[in-house]
């Protein structure tokens, strides 16, 4: 059983709704799941993070990058980096903000230069985009995250009105493909 960490920072509640689809979408497909806000991150938590296989990460997008919360968290995670704790762990991210584009693909940018490293090994969403003349706002996909998921939660909404159902059901996919890709690495480092 592939053991997921998720490292996450809310500012509203809307990026921690996120966070539990994806958390929902990885215990869905067999996986050991650790949802770990980062704004009280504890020892407990960081071993955590060192004993798993896979850490997703997940920040809001502030002017164009992840929230200072989250950034503070990324500057402590200095400590296992130097002692190459997270190295070969399969890592992931994602990201909600207010607007359709919002800068997200820098978030994930981050995310993905944070594991970059790290040493870690990266996974997108795997996901193609609902980009048809057909499409609705609710399916999966529709904001076309493929480095990572994607979620958009109106600046006047609250977590209960946002991130809306094909956004978290986008985040569940992603979620699905982080585990089955850990669990084909841990295989092959078994082999």
């Amino acid at each position: 059983m592939a053991k997921i960490a998720i490292a996450y920072h809310s500012g509203y509640g809307h990026t921690k709704k996120q966070a539990e689809a994806v958390a929902a979408g990885a215990q869905a497909a067999g996986a050991e799941v650790s949802l770990i806000s980062v704004a009280d991150i504890s020892d407990a938590d960081w071993a955590t993070l060192e004993a798993a296989d896979a850490i997703i990460f997940g920040a809001p997008t502030y002017m164009g990058s992840v929230s200072g919360v989250f950034k503070v968290f990324a500057d402590a995670s200095s400590k296992p980096w130097f002692q190459q704790k997270w190295k070969n762990k399969i890592a992931a991210g994602f990201t909600n903000s207010a607007s359709m584009n919002g800068d997200k693909y820098a978030t994930v940018q981050y995310l993905w230069t944070l594991a970059m490293q790290h040493g870690m090994i990266w996974v997108g969403t795997g996901l193609l985009p609902a980009n048809s003349k057909a499409a609705t706002r609710n399916d999966i996909n529709y904001l076309a995250g493929f480095g990572g998921a994607f979620a958009q939660s109106p600046s006047d909404a609250s977590p209960d009105e946002g991130p809306l159902a094909g956004d978290l059901e986008t985040a569940k996919l992603f979620a699905a493909r982080v585990v089955e890709v850990t669990e084909q690495f841990i295989k092959g480092r078994t082999a």
